[in-house]
């Protein structure tokens, strides 16, 4: 997966540009894969994945991280969908006016508003994954007692191991095995050891733990 992302200004999240910048920002990927045919082939679905395998090239796909990017428009959601973003998590470190980010300091939506339960029932109906890292724990909550569909965990580890709100508390984790989504377990230091460094036994740790709270078919890896 390609991120597309809009840097956000933490005061100010939803700009005016969020939809134009990040519009340029697949324009960028498009130019990219056909820059470098030989070696990347775009994919919409899973056949387009199977035969980017099959023809020796890496499948190259397209996530939003941040939700900021549609403006709250679900005209604009889908229509990244139809440029090629596959996933969107629905918050960045800032809120968005429909959900609560993890780091954002304030929850003004108490999780997920009414409009965000729009959003996420979008997602599932176009097929667009719902990714719930970044957003605060009632946001995951308020998610995954409305989403019909898996959702995922792009870049996120296990509470209990490094608490920071960037994790996934036990509560949360023990729900995934029955939603059917994934959590993608994250190298970075601060939400490996809850320090600057961290060793790859740390990170199979978060491995193990998330593997005995949901099962071995919802833990993967999202490096970040």
């Amino acid at each position: 997966f390609f991120s597309v992302y809009d840097l956000f200004d933490i005061y100010e999240p939803q700009h005016k540009d969020a939809v134009r910048v990040t519009m340029e920002q697949i324009d960028v990927v498009h130019k990219f894969v056909a820059k470098y045919s030989d070696t990347f082939q775009l994919a919409f679905t899973s056949a387009d994945i199977q035969n980017a395998f099959e023809n020796n090239k890496i499948a190259s796909l397209m996530g939003m991280e941040g939700g900021h990017s549609i403006d709250s428009s679900l005209g604009a959601l889908r229509m990244f969908y139809q440029l090629g973003a596959r996933y969107m998590t629905l918050t960045h470190n800032c809120n968005t006016p429909w959900a609560d980010s993890c780091c954002a300091g304030t929850f003004p939506n108490d999780g997920l508003s009414y409009f965000g339960t729009q959003v996420v029932q979008e997602m599932n109906r176009i097929g667009m994954m719902v990714d719930i890292s970044h957003v605060s724990e009632k946001t995951m909550q308020d998610v995954l007692d409305t989403t019909f569909a898996p959702v995922i965990f792009s870049h996120s580890n296990a509470y209990a191991l490094c608490e920071t709100p960037r994790n996934v508390p036990d509560h949360i984790l023990e729900q995934m095995q029955d939603n059917g989504g994934i959590v993608m377990v994250n190298f970075y230091p601060n939400y490996v050891s809850c320090q600057n460094t961290s060793t790859i036994p740390q990170v199979a740790d978060h491995i193990d733990y998330i593997r005995g709270k949901c099962g071995d078919g919802c833990v993967g890896i999202g490096a970040d």
